[in-house]
């Protein structure tokens, strides 16, 4: 495992386009597409982090030998 940095901008990229389409939702008066684009970006972002701390638990385990 490495450190990964293109996961922060990647994180980063997503809320700031999920942050964009629910503001123009919002603006067009379609509040609860609004709200289900941002809670999808959530859950993707979730995702992602979840998998970024199972890899650092793995990487735990491997330097710390609990297999």
């Amino acid at each position: 495992m490495k450190l990964d940095v293109n996961m922060i901008f990647q994180i980063a990229g997503i809320a700031i386009i999920v942050s964009m389409i629910h503001t123009v939702l919002k603006q067009m008066g379609k509040e609860d597409f609004a709200h289900w684009v941002t809670l999808i970006g959530f859950i993707v972002i979730l995702y992602m982090v979840a998998t970024f701390i199972n890899d650092l638990f793995q990487e735990i385990q491997r330097v710390f030998l609990f297999h």
